[in-house]
């Protein structure tokens, strides 16, 4: 076991000396996480919903009124919020695991494109699936029920490894199968959290804002067979998930841990977001000038003001460069993708 995971191990028994938590503070918790996992899982897929929105259909459904937003998209938060309360009973039901079955990812599946095509709503595809920018090959459709057989037989097997590299391997094993003609990455994030959930795990965020460095972590698995970067990210969003609830259960806040957009949400001037990211102006001026970072808005006096999102997108470049020895070309098309 690597020091990451026998740290979350650590983070996941103050947890439970914690717990259980007073019901409103759980409930609160609940419907605070169910917001942010549906905005994110949505986001990462295109859904143009911004948090407040997904909130708003959340709560009340398919008739809120969200101005200029397609029917999709709203239909898309209604799914994911129903499916996370699915799998919440799906946790309980089940107790480990080993006793998932195909029938249960197909239900989680049909939750996702409920009213969206429901007629492949928890069906395997029947064609070939491209990812557009990537070289990535799939299953054929005809050996698409033998893939998921294995990854089942898998599941049932998987028993001495370390609760969250179970729930990253069977992400990352579902999303390499792609079984479904649409919603595979909502699905396979979702099955990742049912299975932190079987095991006590807090549900893990993978933030929109890390979306650029998590997408290209699948590239690196199957291209360069290294998983590393991948079970980092999911690590770090399981992370921030127990930070969160440790902290909500001594009284102190969760926004930072989780989301910097929302912590504040203010622009950052170029010097705050060196002291973030601990790079050099000079450097932040650089990538900017290449693309690489973006800049909001100027001040009356030009001063370049960034998003806190630029935070986390200046950490990946520089581990693009130091850890994957990509140059700045390779970067730059990783991020247009």
């Amino acid at each position: 076991m690597n020091d990451k995971l026998k740290l979350l191990s650590e983070r996941k028994k103050e947890l439970d000396a914690l717990l259980p938590f007073a019901p409103e503070l759980q409930k609160n918790l609940d419907e605070w996480f169910k917001v942010e996992l549906t905005y994110s899982s949505n986001a990462i897929e295109g859904n143009t919903l911004s948090r407040i929105e997904t909130a708003e259909v959340i709560e009340r459904g398919v008739t809120a009124v969200i101005s200029g937003k397609p029917v999709k998209d709203i239909l898309e938060a209604r799914n994911h919020a129903n499916a996370l309360d699915f799998i919440k009973e799906l946790a309980e039901k089940r107790k480990g695991h080993q006793f998932i079955t195909e029938e249960d990812i197909k239900a989680v599946h049909k939750f996702i494109l409920e009213g969206i095509d429901d007629k492949w709503a928890g069906v395997y595809r029947q064609t070939d699936v491209f990812i557009r920018g990537a070289n990535t090959e799939f299953p054929r459709p005809n050996a698409v029920p033998y893939a998921m057989q294995e990854f089942i037989n898998w599941l049932q097997g998987i028993q001495d490894e370390h609760p969250v590299r179970i729930a990253s391997d069977a992400h990352f094993k579902l999303v390499s199968i792609h079984p479904f003609i649409d919603g595979n990455g909502r699905t396979s994030r979702l099955l990742m959290n049912l299975i932190l959930l079987m095991h006590g795990y807090p549900m893990a965020v993978i933030r929109n804002e890390d979306r650029t460095a998590y997408l290209a972590t699948f590239n690196e698995a199957r291209e360069k067979n290294n998983m590393k970067p991948f079970y980092t990210i999911v690590e770090e969003a399981v992370e921030r998930s127990l930070t969160a609830y440790i902290n909500a259960g001594q009284g102190k806040s969760i926004m930072s841990d989780l989301s910097p957009a929302l912590a504040g949400g203010k622009l950052l001037k170029i010097g705050e977001l060196a002291k973030a990211t601990k790079e050099t102006i000079h450097t932040l001026r650089f990538w900017t000038k290449e693309g690489l970072l973006q800049v909001k808005e100027y001040t009356d006096g030009g001063y370049q003001l960034y998003e806190p999102k630029m935070i986390e997108q200046a950490k990946e470049i520089r581990r693009l460069q130091e850890v994957e020895r990509r140059t700045l070309t390779e970067i730059k098309e990783l991020f247009t993708k």
